[in-house]
């Protein structure tokens, strides 16, 4: 959990072969009345580290590559912005 009283909470998914990171997931979660909605999701769907934003009205946005490292660099990367900054992107969200 980031942030219990905004109802703000990260989930990691990942997977390794030989200590390598080969596929993984970062979902910013928000607690809504209507339950908890995606604000932001890491991936590495097509095979790089690549950055979905959500909206309220349109829900999944185009993805853009956010980092030009390897999977497991972009994974700790994409850790290190949800918990620098979900606040603003929870903000972004409700807009």
């Amino acid at each position: 959990m980031l942030d219990y009283f905004l109802g703000a909470r990260m989930v990691v998914d990942f997977t390794t072969r030989r200590g390598k990171v080969i596929d993984y997931t970062v979902v910013l979660l928000f607690k809504t009345r209507a339950g908890a909605e995606t604000v932001r999701v890491y991936d590495s769907a097509h095979g790089y580290n690549e950055m979905h934003r959500y909206t309220r009205t349109s829900g999944k946005q185009t993805g853009t590559i956010f980092h030009s490292g390897s999977l497991g660099e972009g994974m700790r990367a994409a850790v290190t912005d949800v918990k620098n900054g979900f606040a603003e992107m929870i903000k972004g969200w409700q807009r």
